[in-house]
C-alpha cells in the first residue's frame, strides 16, 4: 500500500530555460497535468549551477528530483552545465533531460556522452510541446523510481 503513495509524491523539477515562451508552456503543462509537482525555473546556466550548489539567493533551494535542461543558454551553456552536474559527486544522480530545439547529431551524441538521461527535441507547435512535457513528467513521476533527495 506504500508504493502507490510514493508514486504520487510531488517531485521537484528544475527547468533551465531562457526562452520565456517555452517557460510559460512548460509551466502550463505542469499545472494542467500534475498540480502537486513543483517547477522551479532559472534562466541561464550560471544560475542553474548556483541553484544546484545552493549559492547566493538559492541558498535555501530544494535539491531537484529532475532537471529539464536547454542546451543553448546564456552565460554558461547547457552542455557545460550538464558536464558539471554529471562530474559532481553530489549532483550526478539527479536525472537530466535535455529539452532543446537542437536536432544536431553532435548535440545528441555529446549530451549522451556527458550522461544525459534523455534527449528530447522541443516540438514547434504548442499542443505538441505541452504533450511532450506531460510525457516527461508522467514518465519520471509514475514510471521511474527516482533517487532520494540529498
Amino acid at each position: 500500500m506504500t508504493a502507490p503513495m510514493e508514486a504520487s509524491l510531488p517531485i521537484e523539477v528544475l527547468l533551465v530555460e531562457d526562452d520565456p515562451g517555452d517557460v510559460l508552456m512548460t509551466q502550463e503543462a505542469f499545472e494542467e497535468h500534475k498540480v502537486r509537482n513543483k517547477l522551479n525555473v532559472v534562466p541561464d546556466g550560471e544560475e542553474a549551477l548556483a541553484y544546484l550548489r545552493r549559492e547566493g539567493k538559492h541558498a535555501e533551494a530544494t535539491r531537484p528530483d529532475l532537471i529539464l535542461l536547454d542546451l543553448n543558454l546564456p552565460r554558461v551553456d547547457g552542455r557545460e552545465v550538464l558536464q558539471v552536474i554529471k562530474e559532481d559527486q553530489d549532483l550526478r544522480r539527479i536525472p537530466v533531460v535535455v529539452l532543446t530545439t537542437s536536432q544536431a547529431d553532435e548535440d545528441i551524441l555529446r549530451s549522451y556522452s556527458l550522461h544525459a538521461n534523455a534527449y528530447v527535441t522541443k516540438p514547434v507547435d504548442f499542443d505538441s510541446f505541452i504533450a511532450v512535457v506531460r510525457q516527461i513528467d508522467e514518465f519520471f513521476v509514475s514510471v521511474v523510481k527516482l533517487p532520494p533527495r540529498g
